[in-house]
């Protein structure tokens, strides 16, 4: 395991990305591109990080920043609720830390929406503390190198991993976190033949040695995802549409959407439900189907433009111009917005 590090490093050094988030060792900087990579693809997080570091450059501003516009920055990078506990974190880093992010893993680990991985890579990266930072790139590099056959699914595998690499955790930390990293994210990929003619540690690795690098590594076959079905109306009354705000707790909570039913609906389907609510149509228009996947379940969706004579709901009615300026709406109703804008263009 210890032969690892040095040429692991010295690759690194040579071959990294070059990366916005990578020009300084800040930690505030290191904490936001953390929380955004998670989930989504460098290439897209690129742009929302440095969007984000102008509106939103240190710890205070996080914390005082409105929600709507803090969402706002954060529409398309989807799983809101890491927005939201980034400002959480900061709240609770300006109250009891002084508006400074906490030194240690132990004190990192605490705060809202920073588990192991982020509080190992802020620790090492930052503070250059000799602690792991295990996400699946660097089980995928572990497991390979070690040709082992452990389940990464279980705890235990992950305490046994993190144990292993912090008997080999060199004096700069940080840099053979980050190696790990983008080993796993370059060369020891997840996804088709991993490129080990060109990978440092091919001499050391025991999985290419034996040929196994696509067995590896094991984890449970994940569960087949849920379908729901749903239909959506994106309700305009002259220059206005319709968006209401879903509950506190749950899926995309506290988010704004299109107001919609739960289950299938045709046109006439479509038509009853919306006199049953009172509207009255003058004209409706099914567009495209759409669908959104979420980590546990599907949500399929039949969509309707529908023009109405009346707004007298407990929907908010808000001018396109200000939904497609100020309001975030969740990655979900990605499509409706497109059909929307759109529509609007055409009419």
């Amino acid at each position: 395991m210890r032969r690892i590090v040095k040429p692991l490093c010295h690759w690194y050094d040579s071959n990294k990305r070059d990366l916005p988030w990578r020009k300084d060792t800040i930690p505030y900087h290191i904490w936001i591109s953390e929380i955004m990579l998670q989930q989504t693809r460098v290439e897209a997080v690129k742009v929302y990080y440095e969007r984000f570091m102008k509106e939103l450059p240190n710890v205070e501003a996080l914390a005082n920043v409105e929600e709507e516009k803090l969402l706002k920055l954060w529409e398309g990078l989807g799983y809101y609720s890491r927005a939201k506990n980034l400002k959480k974190a900061a709240i609770k880093i300006m109250e009891g830390h002084y508006g400074n992010m906490p030194s240690t893993y132990a004190e990192m680990i605490q705060l809202p929406g920073i588990g192991a991985y982020t509080a190992g890579a802020i620790a090492s990266i930052a503070f250059h503390e000799k602690t792991p930072a295990i996400d699946g790139n660097v089980f995928r590099v572990m497991m390979r190198v070690q040709n082992s056959y452990r389940n990464i699914s279980k705890l235990s595998t992950k305490k046994e991993l993190f144990q292993e690499l912090t008997e080999i955790m060199p004096e700069h930390p940080g840099i053979f976190n980050q190696a790990l990293m983008e080993l796993g994210a370059t060369i020891c990929i997840p996804n088709g033949e991993p490129h080990c003619e060109i990978c440092p540690l091919k001499e050391l690795c025991e999985s290419f040695k034996k040929g196994t690098m696509l067995e590896l590594p094991v984890k449970e076959l994940k569960k087949e995802k849920e379908i729901e079905k749903y239909t959506v109306f994106i309700l305009l009354n002259y220059n206005k549409v319709a968006i209401h705000k879903r509950p506190s707790k749950g899926l995309l909570a506290s988010l704004y959407e299109f107001p919609n039913v739960n289950q299938k609906l045709n046109v006439e389907e479509a038509l009853k439900y919306l006199k049953e609510k009172g509207y009255t149509v003058l004209r409706i228009l099914e567009m495209e189907s759409s669908k959104h996947i979420f980590t546990h379940k599907i949500w399929q969706m039949t969509n309707y433009i529908v023009y109405i004579e009346e707004i007298e709901d407990k929907n908010d009615w808000i001018s396109v111009t200000t939904l497609l300026k100020d309001y975030a709406l969740p990655s979900a109703f990605k499509k409706q917005l497109e059909l929307l804008k759109e529509e609007v263009r055409n009419r």
